[in-house]
């Protein structure tokens, strides 16, 4: 090889090196929910983990029943979302290399200021959804397998309710994430059950004010797993695995504690908590 051939083989190198394909090549996908994101949790600390390791995030905002299947497809890299048991599954079948527990917040039933159901101030979230059911109060539910409509529909399982057969009129499944859910009910002055973070975060509430609050029952758990490498080659196993490791790290705890909306605390870490 003589001199020229060389350099020009260098520079060459040089290019694909320093070109936009293989500087994105650092970069992964995570499949979450669309209360992560219209929390606007992500907006405050992907910043951050990019800045401390020069990965870009690409976040699929999704219901977590869809975000565990673009998991399993192996469309994403890392899955962050909340439903424990379906979580555990997702590990136990394979398609995700561990889960760790990231954070929580609660659920909260949002209703009409006028209050149809007669429920307001209640922190029974079982005693409220019969009345709802018992006087045919409008209801908004998501109705897209997240992680928030099981909580939903396992609730008014405990209500000694069986949606599917027992939902009339007054039950409204729009197939849609949060955010268009608090929407839907806004317009329609309707109750929905929210996680707090998107409610924290939502402008358009209407006459939209919070119904039930407090009950151990409306407890909601963060949970993220890498997608098994040996199920998708595809998988940047390392990348994903320090977008894991930051986020339970003091450090992406610490991010994940000082996002706040007119002061209040939208999530609160617990990595640390092993049974969480």
């Amino acid at each position: 090889m003589n001199m020229l051939t060389r350099r020009v083989l260098i520079a060459a190198a040089a290019l694909v090196f320093a070109s936009p394909a293989f500087a994105q090549d650092k970069s992964i996908v995570v499949a979450s929910t669309t209360s992560t994101q219209d929390s606007g949790l992500f907006g405050h600390i992907l910043p951050m983990f990019k800045a401390k390791t020069g990965i870009d995030v690409k976040v699929v905002a999704q219901g977590t029943g869809q975000a565990l299947d673009t998991g399993r497809r192996g469309d994403a890299d890392v899955v962050f979302v909340h439903a424990r048991p379906a979580e555990e599954k997702f590990v136990s079948e394979g398609f995700g290399v561990k889960r760790y527990p990231v954070m929580y917040n609660d659920f909260v039933l949002i209703g009409p200021k006028s209050d149809p159901a007669g429920i307001k101030g209640s922190k029974d979230i079982v005693a409220a959804l019969s009345a709802i059911k018992a006087k045919g109060s409008d209801f908004i539910s998501r109705g897209d397998k997240s992680g928030t409509h099981q909580a939903e529909l396992n609730l008014w399982k405990v209500a000694g309710v069986d949606i599917a057969k027992d939902k009339g009129p007054w039950y409204k499944e729009i197939g849609q994430g949060m955010g268009a859910a608090l929407n839907t009910a806004s317009a329609s002055n309707a109750y929905v059950l929210a996680d707090r973070g998107t409610w924290l975060s939502f402008k358009n509430r209407g006459d939209l004010v919070i119904a039930v609050e407090g009950d151990k029952r409306l407890f909601n758990q963060y949970g993220v797993m890498l997608v098994s490498p040996e199920k998708h080659a595809s998988v940047k196993k390392d990348l994903g695995q320090q977008f894991i490791d930051w986020l339970v790290s003091s450090e992406g705890q610490k991010a994940i504690a000082d996002y706040k909306i007119n002061g209040e605390q939208l999530f609160y870490p617990n990595a640390s908590d092993s049974g969480a």
